[in-house]
């Protein structure tokens, strides 16, 4: 019976333990966290479980449960999983575990916050096991809630204004989903009964065989439209303005969740939904999404190397770093670069995750984060400077570290196809060495500033956050198999699907 809702267990038992925290006493705040802790945890170690015994020569969902949910609509309860979601659960799932950890020092409106923080936790797992347009739909309006509020109360002095701005940016763009969930249902059938279905996999089915009763001017405006919402979450050039201001307001751990998780969304609804559901259209706007993933790829690295706040540096290399995974995706034809794509998808959130947590770091001690106002921590932080500059390396791409095998995968897959797009994306790598190598140079090394003599060095449960992350980024640039083996059949699957 366990065995049989495992991923539901996943999925829900965060929720379980925010409704619990609910019932705690004021006074118990360390039971809250304990209890946060735990409801992480848990789900933690039945992804593991899953992890262990999926089988990744398997192009079908394992673990799929479905259940009536909403009769008069022909809605059901449908999750599932392949390759792509369960590194993205795995993914999901390690964060959240260390971003409790991350939080244990949150001292203002304890209860609000980790109830909060385990609903986001819901939801976002809910994303990526959907297999029902509505269901999927329904778990990704509700993380904008709990983001809102983790930002808006929680964040710095513009928390008000970064949290309306990525709560309207994301609005729009759900809404946008939303009407082209519509078009889809009224437009399917089911074969056996005629009824009309939310059911992703039936309306993949039936786009193949081009039984939707949707025309090509339709369609076209269907993929307009998920792409927008899609290219909102990643965030896509010139649709990235809510990012840079969202992460500088947010409390670290969100920011790490942010970054880690919920931009992964946004190329994930792409494989998802679009390719299966309009796998047409994606050849029409294929070039052009090869073509906005580059200028990402640029404009956030040169966006990056003109900031003095660590944590917004951060932020706009995310927008560069994302801009190769659009790019890869664009060129599904290519398995090299899509699976170059995802594998990035994955070590973005790790890298990324580690380099938000080393600006908490310091962010605590100093409170500040102005490069220019650091100078010397190598001497008086040797720990935390070696943290930070496997970071700056990993997410530089140097050879040997995870980000280096996905970027070079995206490259060489789309050098075959977009030639002049692959020479130009290369120069954000030479910019991105840039500007990591500038700020460690600032940050770390010189003489000592005397108000920042006496820094305490990184403690064990910031040590503990960041040494899981650090062996991932180190084993993945050695030996990238466990994840590309993990991806490739699925990812393979998905081409398919759009080239038949």
């Amino acid at each position: 019976m366990f065995a049989e809702h495992l991923l539901s267990w996943i999925i829900f038992s965060p929720l379980v333990g925010a409704v619990a925290i609910l019932f705690v006493p004021k006074r118990l705040p360390n039971l809250m966290k304990t209890l946060a802790l735990i409801s992480t945890a848990i789900p933690l170690w039945w992804v593991a479980q899953l992890y262990n015994q999926f089988d990744p020569a398997d192009a079908a969902f394992q673990y799929v449960e479905r259940a009536p949910w909403i009769k008069a609509f022909n809605i059901s309860y449908s999750v599932g999983i392949d390759g792509i979601s369960i590194l993205m659960v795995l993914l999901t799932a390690m964060l959240s575990f260390l971003c409790i950890v991350a939080s244990w020092n949150i001292r203002q409106h304890v209860r609000g916050y980790f109830a909060l923080f385990l609903l986001l936790d819901t939801s976002m797992m809910g994303v990526f096991c959907a297999l029902d347009f509505f269901l999927f739909y329904v778990f990704w309006e509700l993380m904008l809630l709990p983001m809102y509020f983790l930002i808006g109360i929680w964040g710095g002095p513009k928390k008000e204004y970064a949290a309306i701005k990525f709560f309207l940016f994301t609005l729009v763009g759900s809404v946008l989903m939303l009407i082209v969930m519509v078009v889809f249902f009224f437009g399917s059938a089911e074969p056996t009964t005629g009824l009309h279905s939310f059911d992703l996999m039936i309306l993949a089915d039936q786009s193949m065989h081009q039984s939707l009763l949707l025309n090509t001017t339709i369609r076209w405006l269907c993929y307009f439209a998920l792409l927008i919402n899609f290219c909102i979450k990643i965030p896509v050039v010139p649709l990235h303005t809510w990012l840079p201001d969202a992460h500088v307001e947010a409390p670290t751990a969100v920011s790490v969740i942010l970054a880690g998780v919920l931009l992964k969304m946004g190329a994930y609804g792409i494989l998802r939904i679009s390719y299966p559901l309009l796998p047409d259209m994606a050849f029409v706007f294929a070039p052009y999404v090869a073509l906005f993933g580059v200028i990402s790829i640029i404009y956030g690295a040169l966006c990056a190397m003109a900031q003095q706040d660590l944590k917004k540096l951060i932020a706009y290399s995310s927008i560069s770093h994302m801009g190769f995974v659009v790019l890869g995706i664009s060129v599904f034809t290519n398995t090299t670069a899509i699976n170059g794509a995802v594998l990035q998808m994955f070590n973005h959130g790790t890298v990324t995750a580690m380099l938000f947590l080393l600006v908490g770091v310091i962010y605590d001690r100093a409170h500040h984060r102005i490069i220019d106002g650091f100078g010397g921590l190598a001497k008086t932080m040797p720990i935390y400077a070696g943290y930070t500059g496997l970071a700056f390396f990993a997410a530089l791409g140097l050879p040997g570290l995870s980000s280096f095998i996905s970027e070079a995968l995206v490259l060489i897959g789309s050098f075959q196809q977009y030639r002049v797009y692959t020479i130009t994306a290369t120069s954000g790598i030479v910019l991105t060495a840039g500007y990591f190598l500038w700020t460690m140079q600032r940050v770390f090394l010189g003489p000592v500033k005397e108000q920042y003599a006496g820094l305490p060095e990184i403690n064990l449960r910031e040590v503990f956050t960041l040494t899981p992350l650090a062996l991932i980024v180190v084993l993945l640039g050695f030996y990238p198999m466990p994840v590309l083996d993990l991806i490739g059949t699925s990812l393979k699957h998905t081409v398919d699907l759009v080239l038949r």
